[in-house]
């Protein structure tokens, strides 16, 4: 069911625009959400903080773990452009598929896709209702102790636990986001843990600074990590907000290719919001 939400608000010292009316929808991926804004006009206020956390305000604007615009490209079939809560950009795993299944709404695409985000160019397709994103290849990884670090476009670091459902995920995570070991930029954690044929996954997210139902780019991390411990591909993830499936050729300890993460996105609701100064 789809719903429509029309409100006017009033964010104050923005000196850039007036009166600007934004339509937006809302998509989730396995529960990861996403204010998505249709800017092939271009009209968007880009790199404004202010606007960008308003939007994500669970209280006060709409609600969601980012932004997404989808903008023209002069080569591809479009542009991605997103925002984590905080306004700074990042690849995003599940906010890419939803970028993608947005963009087919929109009619820009058929079932399969070329596109530009932060971290370059990106390939897609559906299967039915699924969508399968490209990840960029992984060069490298590191073991540090019985953790690993692995770059999936985004920094993850991960700590495997006997139950992931008992770590109190925003302390624990603080702690390695804002160690010494990665500052200043710091990075996202994960905690994982083994389950059958597949792995739990809960994420302390960098940007949004607490938990995220799901993180595309970090459950990608966990399964190639998972590999180390006798996973083999496709790796099926069970996040908070439901099931994804990551599926890589594994080259050697330090190299992994046709890296896909598969999984539903879907809009929740579209509205408008209009923000004025003050």
């Amino acid at each position: 069911m789809s719903l429509t939400s029309i409100r006017t608000v009033f964010v104050p010292n923005q000196k850039n625009f007036e009166h600007v009316t934004i339509q937006f929808h809302k998509y989730q991926g396995t529960g990861n959400d996403f204010v998505m804004i249709d800017d092939r006009s271009g009209n968007f206020p880009l790199g404004n903080k202010k606007v960008i956390s308003f939007l994500c305000d669970r209280k006060m604007g709409v609600g969601a773990d980012g932004v997404i615009l989808i903008q023209n490209h002069p080569d591809l079939d479009f542009k991605m452009v997103y925002y984590n809560p905080d306004g700074s950009e990042s690849l995003c795993g599940n906010g890419s598929r939803c970028a993608i299944a947005f963009a087919k709404a929109l009619g820009i695409i058929g079932d399969s896709t070329s596109f530009e985000t932060t971290d370059g160019v990106h390939d897609a397709y559906f299967d039915g209702e699924i969508v399968h994103f490209h990840l960029h290849d992984v060069m490298g990884t590191n073991q540090l102790g019985e953790d690993w670090f692995i770059n999936t476009g985004s920094p993850h670091h991960m700590v495997f636990v006997d139950d992931v459902m008992g770590i109190d995920i925003i302390a624990e995570g603080q702690k390695i986001r804002y160690s010494d070991n990665y500052a200043p930029a710091g990075t996202n954690v994960n905690f994982v843990e083994k389950a059958g044929d597949g792995i739990k996954v809960r994420t302390y997210e960098r940007g949004v600074e607490n938990e995220t139902l799901s993180c595309g780019t970090g459950v990608t991390a966990c399964a190639l990590a998972s590999s180390f411990l006798g996973y083999e591909s496709p790796v099926q993830i069970h996040a908070q907000g439901g099931e994804l499936s990551v599926s890589f050729n594994k080259k050697d300890d330090q190299t992994f290719d046709n890296i896909y993460l598969a999984g539903p996105a879907k809009k929740v609701f579209e509205g408008r919001i209009t923000l004025d100064t003050i």
